[in-house]
């Protein structure tokens, strides 16, 4: 069975062409014996002669295998340890095996618990094979080809202890077979109790630890004849994944699940009874604080090798020497770590916030930049360790910009009115939140007050609640979870009824990393680069096993990141809430920042960014205790700080301008919130504007008619021009609070009815009130490079001139504002001249009203 299992994995996918090869000739053989004998017998011998050479070949292939020496554990792992650096590749940031930590203690010394734990979690069958298992070897070899399945499970402690410290991590046929025959051999010359003795002073269980004793002191302080039952079976479940399963990373949970597993394993072999099983599958362990020492950024350094263990296994993370270049800056590393302890430790005395994280991205690539899990990873008292930049958390108003960047995406734009009022949003709740059960929801602003009429700058740039709920319900729930999702939000799930409106207050949670990330596509005119932390990885023996690459992803118009970008950089829209000088400000620079608070101030956020660099804040504690004050008062010094040694590092950018307001596009949406029926008149003559009418002459006005923006358009098709659209089941409530705040404040402004409309049209801007202009003296006149060219302009006009410019080949020349009109030219001063050239003027007189003349001149060569 193992010669054919052999067969089976040299062979690969030929391996059923094979068994049907030979199946087929030995029926040939059969047949041919009949036919022919003696010949046939020649053959059988030939075969057999070549199977008895192949069986000697193959055992003193066996006979040269010499058992390698268990002592050269420690050297072998130094020597192919993985080595993690920052950006430049000059400064190492970790090694794995640096400070690698093994004792070796007797079989007698380690005690029944964990002995018991791993047997039953590892190879229950350990005291009863010979080192291999040959049902899992079938199921490992010909039933996984069979199936297409891989079959996990099937190495015996024995094997795995060949494997781990014998030989090479690499995968290949040759290998696999030494690891049996090693196995079968080992277990001809050591006992049971020695083999195990071995694979528990050699097991991995995270980092540097490696053997029971270690492992032991490491986590719980104890010798390992110490251990209770509930503490074996968390080491017992360790070293299957010892990244993944460590008790001082995110998967905690897994542990936890993994640890019953190994009970339920010696439950079933009968190494505990049900009893004990019932009395610790709920007992949680409690676990020393976690020491490592020679590392930088460790939070970073722990995500990082979090990500190789996944991608490339435990065994080539621990094994593989691995050279990781990751993307940290570790100058801009450094200041944020400084700046993290130094305001943690004040926010804790002044306002009973203990911790913070931040991140830094570069929006045009998603490279992490820094990334600081706490104030300080060793400080157990605040569990340090613990990353809260992947800890969901609850965003507050942080996550406002991406219900607004969704609105500008659906055609509202910056000067849209929504009113902040006192409003209801169930609508099976009356207009004053009645019957006032749980259902009713009527949110607040931050400073229990309402402003009224507010344009969506200002609202967002001033954190308005009510206006960002309604924002919310008119560009739609589900729309703004797939945005959110779009823009690298992993927490969100497509549920919106477990949201609700409060979604855009923050509702949800989410994680620092992917808001930091997710604002950083608004730093990047809406195109996405998934945040990545490598730039490459090599091998022991220089083989790029990966290298950085773009992932770009357009997934925001750049208008609508635009006009974002120019609210959240806007000092002026937010200063009714923040003060003129606050902390969101950096002067000299050009920054979108914006904050946000969550109930109770259990969670302070401040998000910003430029085109080169997004950088994400959040303060609080990691046990949800409430603190005094939230957003900007906490989590803002700290993003200054950062932020500024981040601008100081980066390419010092600014945002380019969003595009104007499309004049043809419904009135509501430009921010007509007297009313949706408007009209234009000329500001000189008092009548209509006509098309000759100059832009910076004609005023919009609308015709006083005040409801909530759903009376003026179908939230589905907002760009829809309609009028009158009251079957919105938000609608009631809506108008309710829109026409009780109009009835209290109308006296402030100025009503305009149909009868203010003109019945006549403008007047003064018509094309008989244009200048008239022409040109004297140039005309067929051949001029050299360096003559003067005289201008003699005749302007006839019903209006005093204002200005007349002169243009030569549409480069501004000169401006004459007095009669008479004329100007002399120096052409040899004027760069860009060719043997024919246009001159042009334009002439612009007291109303504004513009002509314009042009002809043509020639130089000489």
């Amino acid at each position: 069975m193992i010669l054919n299992s052999i067969v089976l994995l040299f062979l690969g996918d030929q391996s059923i062409l094979f068994y049907k090869t030979n199946f087929n000739m030995i029926k040939e053989i059969k047949k041919n014996i009949k036919k022919n004998p003696a010949k046939t017998k020649n053959l059988i011998f030939v075969v057999l002669g070549l199977g008895i050479l192949l069986l000697g070949l193959f055992i003193l292939w066996i006979s040269t295998l010499k058992m390698p020496d268990f002592k050269s554990f420690t050297e072998r792992k130094i020597q192919s340890s993985t080595k993690i650096y920052d950006r430049t590749g000059e400064i190492l940031l970790y090694d794995v095996h640096q400070d690698i930590k093994r004792t070796i203690i007797p079989y007698e010394e380690m005690g029944d618990n964990i002995k018991m734990a791993t047997i039953a979690i590892e190879d229950s069958e350990f005291f009863n094979h010979k080192g291999i298992r040959i049902s899992s070897i079938i199921r490992g070899t010909i039933w996984a080809k069979l199936t297409g399945k891989k079959i996990q499970g099937g190495s015996t402690i024995t094997q795995q202890l060949i494997k781990n410290t014998l030989l090479t991590q690499e995968v290949s046929i040759t290998r696999k077979i030494k690891e049996w025959i090693l196995a079968v051999r080992l277990e001809k010359i050591m006992t049971k109790e020695e083999i195990l003795a071995l694979y528990l002073n050699e097991a991995p269980y995270g980092g540097s630890v490696y053997g029971i004793r270690e492992a032991s002191k490491t986590f719980f302080n104890k010798e390992p004849n110490e251990l209770t039952l509930n503490e074996a079976a968390y080491l017992a479940a360790i070293p299957n994944g010892p990244t993944y399963y460590s008790p001082y990373g995110k998967n905690v949970d897994k542990l936890e699940n993994r640890k019953n597993l190994v009970l339920s394993r010696m439950l079933e072999v009968g190494y505990i009874n049900q009893d004990q099983y019932d009395e610790n599958k709920n007992t949680k362990a409690t676990f020393q604080p976690q020491k490592v020492s020679n590392i930088a950024a460790p939070h970073f350094v722990f995500f990082v090798k979090d990500y190789l263990e996944n991608k490339y296994g435990s065994d080539t993370l621990t094994e593989g020497g691995l050279k990781v270049i990751t993307t940290l800056d570790y100058d801009i590393q450094k200041k944020a770590e400084e700046v993290v302890l130094s305001k943690a430790k004040e926010n804790e005395v002044n306002w009973n916030g203990n911790n913070a994280a931040v991140v830094v991205i570069d929006p045009k690539t998603g490279q992490i930049l820094a990334m600081v899990g706490s104030r300080n990873y060793f400080d157990k008292d605040i569990d340090g360790n613990f990353n809260v930049t992947t800890a969901a958390r609850q965003p507050g108003s942080s996550f406002k910009p991406i219900v607004y960047a969704l609105a500008f995406e659906k055609g509202y734009t910056e000067d849209t009115v929504l009113f902040d009022v006192k409003t209801e949003f169930n609508s099976s709740c009356n207009p004053q939140g009645e019957p006032g059960n749980d259902k009713c929801y009527t949110p607040g602003n931050y400073d229990d007050s309402f402003r009224g009429p507010m344009t969506l700058r200002n609202a967002l740039a001033q954190s308005i609640n009510v206006v960002a709920v309604k924002m919310l319900y008119l560009v739609g729930l589900p729309d703004t979870i797939k945005l959110a999702q779009n823009l690298g939000i992993t927490t969100v799930r497509n549920d919106p009824d477990r949201y609700g409106l409060s979604l855009v207050i923050g509702g949800g949670e989410t994680t620092l990393l992917d808001m930091t990330s997710a604002y950083g596509v608004f730093a990047n005119e809406g195109v996405r680069n998934p945040y990545q932390s490598i730039l490459s990885v090599e091998d022991k023996s220089g083989n790029v096993l990966e290298s950085f690459k773009e992932d770009s992803k357009q997934v925001l118009k750049p208008n609508s990141t635009r006009i974002l970008s120019s609210i959240l950089s806007d000092n002026t829209a937010r200063t009714p809430t923040f003060g003129a000088n606050s902390i969101l400000n950096i002067p000299g620079s050009e920054v979108a920042v914006k904050t946000g608070t969550t109930n109770d101030n259990k969670d302070a956020w401040t998000i910003g960014y430029t085109p080169s660099v997004a950088v994400g804040v959040w303060v609080g504690n990691n046990d949800n205790k409430p603190m005094k004050k939230g957003g900007a008062a906490l989590a803002g010094p700290i993003w200054n700080a950062v932020m500024t040694e981040a601008i100081r590092k980066m390419p010092s950018d600014n945002f380019n301008r969003p595009e104007g307001i499309d004049v043809t596009i419904p009135a509501i949406l430009r921010g007509f919130w007297q009313g949706g029926e408007t009209f234009t008149v000329d500001k000189i003559s008092g009548g209509l504007a006509n098309e000759n009418t100059p832009a910076e002459y004609r005023e919009e006005k609308s015709v006083t008619d005040v409801h909530t923006i759903l009376y003026w358009l179908d939230k589905k098709d907002p760009l829809k021009k309609e009028s009158g659209l009251t079957n919105d089941s938000q609608f009631r409530n809506w108008e309710y609070g829109v026409k009780k705040w109009w009835e209290l404040n109308k006296n402030k402004y100025q009503i305009v009815t149909e009868n203010n409309i003109p019945s006549f049209y403008d007047n003064v801007h018509t094309e008989k009130d244009r200048p008239v202009i022409k040109i004297d003296g140039i005309t067929n006149v051949v001029y050299n490079k360096n003559d003067l060219m005289k201008l003699v302009l005749d302007i006839t006009t019903k209006n005093i001139i204002k200005k007349v410019d002169v243009f030569i080949n549409d480069s501004y020349i000169s401006s004459l504002k007095y009669y008479p009109f004329e100007t002399t030219v120096d052409l040899g001063k004027i760069s860009g001249l060719t043997n024919i050239n246009n001159l042009r003027i334009v002439a612009v007189d007291s109303l504004g009203n513009v002509s314009e003349q042009s002809t043509t001149f020639f130089v000489a060569e």
